[in-house]
């Protein structure tokens, strides 16, 4: 049964969602904030989430960026927000379709089977990563030690972790790194990455100069190694 995360604080329309959902053999998950809907995708990862942008603790733009940290699950934005910009940020940071309110809710079905029939497979990793004595949590965005102190990165130098954190163990080239943070016009740019994992090094690694963590495969690209 397909998982559907449903992110809104009108609790009239969030009951009524899941009535239509459920009614058409979905398993739902609901929550009315931005903080509930991060911890609870973590927990349980969906399939499919529907977030809404005017949430009372969080803004959904932000709500996208935790999911779309560790996942690529389809995420469409449900919102009363009509402005081009706001529809711009939204996709931007993740989101893959965006509904305005009022709609019908035919429309909405018929969007979240294109978006699942778009979906790849494996489209969620894990929400938390731990490598040797740090925490590396993709939906809430920190990094922490073991004494549950927060190590603060750059974004950048986020980037680049969350990257290597998506696919642990598994070597990243350099041009999908400078791909991804920087674009593609800067796909040969090998000593942006040179700088800021030396500068990431320093910040996690018990002996920067011999990297246990952040390993450097010459010529290719990087890995992330969870011993």
């Amino acid at each position: 049964m397909t998982r559907i995360l449903l992110v809104d604080d009108d609790a009239p329309l969030l009951r009524a969602l899941r009535i239509n959902l459920t009614a058409r053999r979905y398993e739902v998950t609901t929550a009315t904030d931005g903080t509930t809907a991060l911890t609870l995708a973590a927990r349980t990862p969906p399939d499919l989430a529907i977030v809404d942008l005017g949430l009372p603790d969080l803004d959904g733009v932000t709500v996208v960026e935790g999911l779309r940290g560790w996942t690529r699950i389809p995420i469409i934005v449900l919102s009363a927000r009509d402005t081009e910009s706001a529809k711009v940020d939204a996709l931007d940071a993740g989101a893959d379709d965006y509904i305005t309110k009022p709609f019908g809710m035919n429309e909405l079905l018929a969007r979240i089977r294109a978006a699942l029939r778009r979906a790849t497979p494996a489209d969620t990793g894990p929400a938390v990563v731990a490598v040797g004595d740090l925490t590396i949590d993709l939906a809430a965005k920190r990094l922490t030690t073991s004494a549950g102190h927060d190590l603060r990165l750059t974004p950048t130098e986020w980037h680049l972790l969350e990257i290597l954190a998506r696919h642990p163990g598994k070597l990243v080239s350099h041009r999908q790194l400078l791909h991804e943070v920087w674009g593609p016009a800067y796909d040969t740019e090998t000593n942006y990455l040179r700088v800021h994992f030396a500068n990431l090094r320093r910040k996690i690694e018990p002996d920067p100069a011999r990297p246990r963590y952040l390993v450097t495969e010459p010529g290719i690209g990087y890995r992330l190694t969870l011993g």
